[in-house]
């Protein structure tokens, strides 16, 4: 069964959060939601109360097949702001393990040096292509480049999510749960 670390920062998206959890949940994926800050509670950015698995210290030597940073403001500066979570995504990127961001969280891709020569898609305006100009940003709701998958915000979140478990499991898992969600 794969497993997936979802750092959990305070103003995080909680659309972006809760979503992408629920769903890989869903799928029978484990997931692990881990608290940046010193304690499990948190405040997501439209004051949200969330409750992490666990804090990061206690995980992050923990091997899990995935990475996946919700974005959000201030969520995904906290996230870039902390030195763990960049050692994090450079492990996995030295490990070939996926690496998802979504929303304002590319730019902790970006900074970790991770997109340098790939494309990737972000919430408008939180890649500057000015100041990323190794970095081919797009306009696509969802981008996968090799192992790493950026997505663009709250709207693209559930779709995001369905792919994550589509790399995960398989594609008859992604539409079992697709099909629990009534989307049509």
């Amino acid at each position: 069964m794969a497993k997936v670390l979802i750092p959990l920062a305070d103003g995080c998206e909680e659309l972006e959060a809760v979503t992408l959890i629920d769903l890989l949940r869903r799928a029978g994926i484990t997931v692990t939601t881990a608290s940046l800050s010193a304690q499990r509670q948190l405040t997501a950015s439209r004051q949200v109360g969330l409750m992490a698995d666990c804090l990061l210290d206690e995980v992050i030597n923990n091997d899990f097949d995935m990475i996946v940073l919700p974005g959000g403001q201030p969520g995904a500066d906290n996230l870039n702001n902390d030195d763990r979570i960049h050692l994090l995504v450079t492990q996995f990127q030295q490990a070939g393990k996926y690496i998802a961001a979504i929303c304002a969280a590319p730019i902790v891709l970006a900074d970790a040096g991770v997109l340098s020569g790939r494309h990737a898609t972000s919430y408008p305006g939180a890649l500057d292509p000015q100041k990323w100009s190794d970095i081919s940003i797009s306009n696509d709701a969802i981008v996968m480049d090799d192992f790493i998958l950026t997505s663009k915000g709250p709207g693209t979140a559930m779709d995001f999510a369905l792919l994550i478990i589509e790399l995960l499991t398989d594609k008859t898992t992604r539409d079992e749960v697709e099909a629990g969600l009534v989307r049509s």
